[in-house]
């Protein structure tokens, strides 16, 4: 098997497997005790402590150790917006921001708060001027991660920095798809990561707080982590998560190059190999080994399992896996194809051979899960029939509304229109994109009994 879903879960580094196995054996007390084995353990909370504020470049007395990199995000916004509730209760987040930071914009939200979600464009990307334009004199935190944890692109953490500074704002960045990569840029507040994102042990996660930004935190008080994370530390988790974090670091600058070239390989490929594909987004400013693709006509669990079946463990924010009936809030909020979404992330180490067998295992994956669908085997013919067509999908699933979409187009002139009319939440978003990888007119959406109906105009 390949093991392409790096960005959900990294393999454990060597470096954390031995660290943690010694930490086991020495770290075990607790390093709030003054005895020989409490010292012991307290001297390698403080080591790992050390080295992570390093890698994250802030003070040690700036950085706690929570148990996820979820808790950490909850944490630290709760405690900023705590803290600065004289100033007022708007929180600012981006549109493609991970589930943990949504939902924790929904808790405050649920509390009485307000909430600002600034869009992307279809790179993935916020504009910092928009982002700008959302501070208010109550803002009392604004989040942005640093880069996108299903397509890849890299954040301008810096300009958003720097606005947020000089309206007194402090900064949350999520930057558990980056850390391992290198230290964020710019001018942040806050910052949260996750170990199981760079090849530590799960379990563990990280949260910097800056000198000087008012943060309370929330819940019962606890002695440990400046009381921002409660309960006893996992001393073995949290070395092997420092040791391997700095262990990537160090092999950083080489296995990025090595990995650019992997992932421009499989983006400039696909489309060639594969017909009706949009690779989504930014083709420069993105993680070294991430790379984002959707298939028109096609199931995105239905695809998974075939790729599981030849070898290749991948991911998909496709509306189509099992999961959810809905796309994911990523790829809705770039307005790009969701049917068929596959991401690839490469770990470190990962051979160039198996990105070529890859390569060559997609493409019979993808025809054979277009064929059981009964997608449309070539473009839309040109037989005139009918102005208006009406293609009746309701209470069926992407991909078939665009499928069927795809079927009658060519059986309406030019000018005619195609309404198909669908109650799956998918349809909202791929019949549009549909529309703009085929050159036709998505003239909108409208109200109908049980569903919606997407009105397309032919135009060539």
């Amino acid at each position: 098997m390949a093991y392409f879903d790096a960005a959900s879960a990294a393999p454990l580094h060597p470096v954390a497997r031995q660290a943690l196995l010694a930490a086991l054996d020495e770290g075990w007390a607790d390093p709030a005790r003054l005895y020989r084995e409490g010292r012991r353990a307290r001297l390698l909370l403080d080591a790992a402590r050390e080295a992570a504020a390093e890698a994250v470049r802030c003070r040690p007395d700036e950085l706690v150790f929570t148990s996820s990199g979820t808790r950490a995000v909850h944490t630290g916004v709760a405690g900023a917006l705590a803290g600065r509730r004289r100033i007022g209760r708007h929180l600012i987040v981006s549109a493609v921001e991970h589930s943990s930071v949504l939902h924790a914009a929904r808790t405050h939200e649920a509390d009485g708060g307000a909430v600002t979600e600034v869009p992307v464009g279809r790179t993935g990307a916020v504009d910092p001027a928009a982002y700008g334009s959302a501070l208010r004199p109550d803002t009392a935190l604004a989040c942005l991660q640093s880069a996108n944890h299903e397509v890849g692109t890299e954040q301008p953490v810096g300009a958003v920095g720097e606005a947020c500074r000089a309206a007194g704002v402090p900064l949350l960045v999520d930057a558990a798809q980056s850390l391992g990569w290198g230290p964020v840029e710019g001018d942040w507040s806050l910052l949260a990561a996750s170990a199981h994102k760079w090849g530590g042990p799960p379990g563990v996660g990280l949260l910097a707080v800056r000198k000087g930004v008012r943060f309370a935190p929330g819940g019962p008080a606890d002695e440990r982590e400046s009381g921002r994370a409660a309960g006893f530390e996992n001393i073995p988790a949290i070395v092997a998560a420092a040791a391997s974090l700095r262990a990537v670091r160090a092999e950083a600058a080489a296995e990025a190059g090595r990995l650019r070239e992997l992932t421009a390989r499989i983006r400039t490929r696909v489309p060639r190999l594969v017909p009706d594909v949009e690779v989504v987004g930014d083709p420069d400013r993105r993680l070294p080994g991430v790379v984002t693709f959707s298939c028109l006509y096609v199931d995105g669990e239905t695809l998974l399992h075939e790729l599981d079946r030849a070898g290749f463990s991948v991911s998909s924010g496709s509306s189509c896996t099992s999961s959810t009936l809905t796309p994911s809030h990523v790829l809705r909020a770039m307005g790009v194809l969701s049917e068929g979404n596959v991401r690839v992330s490469l770990p470190p180490g990962t051979p160039g051979d198996e990105v070529e067998r890859f390569l060559a295992v997609l493409p019979e994956a993808v025809a054979g899960v277009r064929e059981k669908l009964g997608a449309p085997a070539a473009a839309p013919g040109t037989a005139p029939a009918r102005d208006e067509l009406v293609v009746d999908a309701l209470g069926r699933r992407c991909p078939i509304p665009v499928i069927e979409l795809a079927k009658v187009i060519g059986d309406v002139p030019v000018g005619g229109t195609v309404r198909v009319l669908a109650d799956d939440e998918a349809a909202r978003l791929d019949i549009p994109a549909w529309c703009e990888m085929r050159g036709q007119e998505y003239v909108g959406e409208e109200a109908a009994d049980g569903g919606a109906a997407y009105v397309v105009r032919r135009i060539s």
